[in-house]
């Protein structure tokens, strides 16, 4: 079972691929467009590509775990992908994911610049890592 976990944003969307037995992140990228179209097709490429069972995606909550706007966001995209693919999607907790990956960016020696570049698909390496060790209980 693969699975792909998405860090879905305005300009930026990072991606996570599992490996087979769903035990690690195994790929990741990062798709910069402002068109949703886009990323969609970007994601499709994905799914097909790896074939794709299930799709997690970053739920943005407020540190007091209430829902924002950017959480209402997630939810209304997480339709979207359920209706383009046809596959479960689950929303994940992802508080604190984009400052971890950029925390693990800087003790890698990446600078600012470097870091923006890659730090979406990080975080979506991140999510997709804690939801698997949860799924393992």
């Amino acid at each position: 079972m693969r699975i792909l976990a998405i860090d879905y944003g305005d300009v930026h969307t990072g991606a996570a691929v599992s490996d087979e037995g769903g035990l690690m992140a195994w790929h990741s990228e990062v798709i910069t467009t402002r068109k949703r179209a886009e990323v969609l097709r970007r994601l499709g490429g994905l799914i097909e590509a790896y074939q794709i069972d299930e799709l997690v995606l970053g739920y943005p909550l407020n540190m007091d775990g209430t829902a924002g706007v950017r959480a209402e966001k997630a939810e209304a995209f997480s339709q979207v992908l359920a209706e383009a693919f046809s596959l479960p999607v689950h929303l994940w907790d992802e508080r604190q994911t984009t400052v971890e990956a950029h925390d693990i960016l800087f003790a890698s020696g990446k600078n600012g610049k470097k870091r923006k570049k890659v730090v979406d698909a990080v975080a979506a390496c991140l999510i997709l890592e804690d939801y698997l060790r949860a799924q393992r209980g």
